[in-house]
C-alpha cells in the first residue's frame, strides 16, 4: 500500500509531449516537484476540462519548478489523436503518460481491474521521489488545480520552512502555525 513519505514507485513509459512519442521515467525529474495526474481514458467528458485547466495554468506550475504528468491507459497514438482533435486538449503542453499494460497504475493504486482504466488520482511528488500527498476519488468527480495547486505551495512551504505548518486553507501570505509553540494552552 502507497503511503505517504514513501519514495513514489518508478515508472519507465512511453509518452505524447511535443508532438512527439518519447519514453518518461520518473528520475527524469529528479530535483523538481512532480504532479502526477491519473485519468481513466482519452476522448472522455471530464477529463478535458481537468487537463485543460493545468494546461493553462502550467507556466504557474513551472516556475514553482513544479512538472505535470497525465497518465492514462490510452497509447501515446490515442494521446496524439486527441491532441489533434480537441481544442481543449492541443493547449497542453505537458507530457502525457501512456500505460496500455496497466503497470504503472497498479504500481500507484489506481487500477481498475475490470475496465483496464485508472480512476482519478492526483499525486504530488517532492524533488527527492518522495510521495508528500495523494487523492483518489471516483471518475465522476472533478479536481480542482486551484486547491492540488495550493497544497502544492504548502507542502513547498513546509519543506523550506520545518518548523512551521500550514493550518487549514492556508496560502501564501497567510498566518502559519509552529507546532509546540502556538498551540500552547490552546487545546
Amino acid at each position: 500500500m502507497l503511503k505517504i513519505n514513501q519514495k513514489a514507485p518508478d515508472f519507465d513509459v512511453k509518452a505524447y509531449h511535443e508532438d512527439d512519442i518519447k519514453k518518461i521515467n520518473l528520475n527524469d525529474y529528479k530535483g523538481r516537484w512532480l504532479i502526477l495526474l491519473f485519468y481513466p481514458a482519452d476522448f472522455t467528458f471530464v477529463c478535458p476540462t481537468e487537463l485543460g485547466e493545468f494546461a493553462d495554468r502550467y507556466e504557474e506550475l513551472k516556475s514553482l519548478n513544479t512538472e505535470v504528468l497525465s497518465i492514462s491507459t490510452d497509447t501515446p497514438f490515442v494521446h496524439k489523436a486527441w491532441h489533434d482533435d480537441s481544442a481543449t486538449i492541443k493547449k497542453i503542453k505537458y507530457p502525457m503518460l501512456s500505460d496500455p499494460s496497466g503497470k504503472m497504475c497498479r504500481d500507484y493504486e489506481t487500477y481498475i481491474e475490470e475496465e483496464g482504466l485508472s480512476v482519478r488520482a492526483t499525486f504530488i511528488i517532492d524533488p527527492d521521489g518522495i510521495i508528500k500527498a495523494y487523492d483518489v476519488h471516483d471518475n465522476s468527480i472533478g479536481r480542482s488545480s486551484h486547491e492540488i495547486i495550493r497544497k502544492l505551495k504548502a507542502i513547498q512551504f513546509v519543506r523550506e520552512n520545518g518548523e512551521q505548518v500550514c493550518p487549514a486553507n492556508w496560502a501564501p501570505g497567510k498566518k502559519t502555525l509552529r507546532p509546540g509553540l502556538d498551540m500552547v494552552g490552546k487545546i
